[in-house]
């Protein structure tokens, strides 16, 4: 949580945390400042004191309205510093960086960078900046164990959003689902109103509408994806394809507020009128084991358990799992979840990449999704919930939806 913060700063010896950015879409950014519309800050944090934010003068009201303490760009003139620096303007952009740490009380000690930049500015930039302060450490982390730590347990006011975001999704689910269901079918094939086949891409049109019409989006898509596709678990499902009945659809859809808040994640597998044998066979292996994984789950247990979890159960049902195959690119290839958040994969992992830290603490909001993929015969199946680990030791799956396979098909 928020409050965790400083100790986690003292933990991983961090005196400093400077995040880049835009304050949408910039996750680092948004865990301080909110959905303010900021084009590009700079938002400096000291270990126990408040963060500051500077900001661009244009944007001063929106800059107001995340409640930080703020200094305007215009206190840092670029033509200033570019004298100062001879006309060369990494050193320049250094010299500006330096007065703005200087003035939020960062004069040493390890720095920690976050946020968005490009990378190669940000190359010349830190480079330069490290000339002009030698005393800092410039700190970045290949498995953070600081920020996203903190981010990984929420505060009640940031379950309330997910909440909200996953009662958008499964109505959006529903709507996807009726709209099918209303479509003509003839020898197998689904139609539109105009007489048209109906096309992966039409279906992908109305849930970006649907979204959009209740404050969503989709920035990273939408998986729906039939047939063979459905057995590669990314596979976003080919524009083109035709929506056809008896073939198994992978429905992975994990939209946010917009403007880059928070997510949720959900996936459904269905078939369109009915499914083969082989299809149900998969179904129901899969509903299995995300119905014994979900028993399963334990307050503070490491996620990780509900990963070898899932390697048991597939493999008894005599499936392929990345465990004993790693390679495999059939059977169970991924792993049962990740943390949610600003973020649509965080922490807590329950994967390879899973440390110590990455446990089911109260406060964590989660994913259960295993999932079976054979696309030489086809088909997949995944089948996804997000859920919250609450204080009391019990789990709530923040947005419930029927783990159906078949919807029905309209009769021509």
């Amino acid at each position: 949580m928020r409050s965790d913060l400083d100790a986690l700063m003292k933990k991983q010896k961090i005196d400093a945390l400077l995040v880049t950015g835009p304050t949408q879409h910039n996750a680092s950014m948004v865990y301080f400042t909110g959905l303010a519309h900021i084009t590009n800050a700079f938002l400096f944090k000291k270990r126990a004191k408040a963060p500051l934010l500077i900001h661009p003068p244009m944007e001063r009201d929106e800059a107001a309205l995340t409640g930080l303490a703020l200094r305007s760009f215009n206190d840092y003139p670029v033509a200033q510093y570019l004298q100062e620096a001879g006309g060369n303007a990494a050193r320049s952009a250094a010299l500006r960086l330096k007065k703005m740490l200087t003035d939020a009380g960062i004069t040493k000690g390890s720095l920690a960078l976050y946020g968005q930049t490009d990378l190669g500015g940000g190359w010349s930039l830190f480079s330069a900046l490290q000339k002009e302060m030698p005393g800092f450490s410039i700190v970045g982390f290949p498995q953070d164990e600081l920020l996203m730590q903190a981010m990984m347990t929420k505060e009640e006011d940031e379950v309330e959003r997910i909440r909200r975001m996953g009662r958008i999704t499964t109505e959006v689910v529903a709507e996807t689902a009726d709209y099918l269901s209303s479509r003509k079918v003839k020898k197998g094939i689904l139609y539109k109103k105009n007489g048209d086949a109906l096309r992966i891409r039409d279906v992908k049109r109305k849930i970006d509408l649907w979204l959009a019409e209740r404050g969503a989006e989709n920035p990273e898509a939408t998986i729906f994806a039939i047939g063979r596709d459905a057995g590669v678990p990314h596979s976003a499902g080919a524009p083109e394809d035709i929506l056809k009945t008896g073939e198994t659809i992978v429905f992975d859809i994990f939209p946010c507020e917009a403007g880059g808040g928070y997510f949720y994640d959900f996936t459904r597998t269905w078939c369109i009128g009915y499914a083969t044998d082989s299809a149900l066979k998969l179904y129901y292996d899969v509903r299995s084991a995300y119905q014994q994984v979900m028993a399963a789950l334990r307050g503070r247990a490491h996620f990780a358990e509900s990963q070898a979890l899932t390697c048991d159960i597939f493999q008894k049902q005599g499936h392929p799992t990345i465990r004993e195959e790693p390679a495999t690119e059939k059977g169970y290839v991924h792993s049962v979840g990740h943390g949610i958040g600003l973020r649509i994969h965080e922490k807590p992992w329950s994967g390879s990449t899973a440390s110590e830290t990455d446990r089911l603490m109260p406060g964590s909001v989660f994913t259960i999704e295993p999932g079976l993929y054979y696309p030489e015969d086809g088909m997949g199946v995944r089948l996804e919930d997000s859920v919250l680990a609450k204080a009391d030791g019990t789990f709530e799956i923040l947005a419930p939806y029927p783990l159906d396979l078949v919807i029905p098909a309209r009769k021509k």
